[in-house]
Order: C-alpha cells, then structure tokens, then sequence
C-alpha cells in the first residue's frame, strides 16, 4: 500500500504544504477520552493562548475507526472556511500496532491528502511510523510536539512584533528627514 500511494504522488515532498505562521484556529481530530486530547490542548494553552481550538471527535481504534477518521477529516475540510480553521492536528497516544492500524488505511491517507488545510500527525510515540505519517503535510513524533509545530511560543511572537515596531520606527525616521530635506 505504501509503494503504491507513493507512485500515485500522496507523499511527494512538493505536494506538502506549509503551516500557518500564526494560526487563528486549530482542529484537533481524535478520540474524546484520549489523553493526546488532554496533551494537546495543555501544550496549546501554555505555549500559544492565543490560537482557538475546536474538537473534532472520532474514534482512533478497532474495526471502522480508519474510515470514520477519513470522513471526519472530509468534514473538517469543508468546514475549515467557515470554522476559522487553518490547520488540522490528527492525534493519537502510543498503543500497539493493532491500537495504530487505522491509520495505515488508504481512505484515511488520501482523506489526509484531499484536505483543504495543512494537517499535521502526530500518533504514538517517536518510533510508531504510520502511512498517515507519510501523507501527513508534516509529522510529529507526539501529539504534544504536534501541538507544538503549529503554535509559536508567545515570547517568540512578542521578539518579533519588536523586531517589527523597531523597524516601522526607524522608517518613520528616514520618512520625516526625507520630507524636511526637501521642505
């Protein structure tokens, strides 16, 4: 299955796209009763306050779960526009490879593929590899650290609106000597 989704382009490097530099709103697709759910929006809520999070609820394991994932990410997609959603988080904690199989489904990596938004992976544990994170626009070795990807800290943030307000001052400078050399 992987050699073929990559023949049919699904993981090629130029057909991933790049995250929001500062996202307004972050969809979380995964399980209610995960603790992913719980790491994530813990790290969102300490690292970057500022982003709104919306739940997608879905079942991440057993018979059904890579489908319904698919179509639950189908449904994000054509509500991103309107929900304010500029990128998608799909997680899940660690758990053995049967816990895992869902996301090795086709339907789900070209439901990955199909979506509207950047989404970003971020099941198991560092060494659990599935096909999602190969579709996936960016893979992260946790749902923590996948929260983490998408929302810049707010000191970061706060260095930069500096840089920003120190450069507009400096412009302002050489605007009014350029006006009084010429007045």
């Amino acid at each position: 299955l992987k050699a073929q989704l990559a023949a049919d382009g699904l993981f090629a490097s130029e057909r991933k796209r790049s995250l929001p530099r500062i996202p307004r709103r972050v969809a979380v697709v995964t399980s209610m009763q995960a603790a992913a759910l719980s790491d994530v929006v813990t790290a969102l809520c300490r690292r970057a306050p500022y982003v709104g999070v919306i739940v997608y609820p879905v079942q991440v394991q057993g018979a059904g779960a890579g489908s319904q994932i698919a179509a639950m990410l189908r449904k994000v997609s054509r509500r991103a526009a309107d929900d304010g959603v500029d990128v998608v988080l799909l997680v899940r904690g660690g758990g053995s490879i049967e816990d895992l199989w869902a996301f090795n489904e086709e339907a789900l990596a070209r439901a990955i593929v199909a979506c509207t938004v950047p989404v970003v992976v971020g099941v198991g544990h560092e060494s659990d590899i599935t096909i999602a994170d190969f579709a996936a626009d960016l893979r992260a070795p946790t749902p923590t650290a996948a929260a983490e990807l998408v929302a810049p800290a707010g000191e970061l943030l706060q260095v930069d609106i500096q840089r920003c307000i120190d450069q507009l001052r400096r412009l302002q400078i050489l605007r009014v000597q350029a006006f009084a050399q010429r007045l």
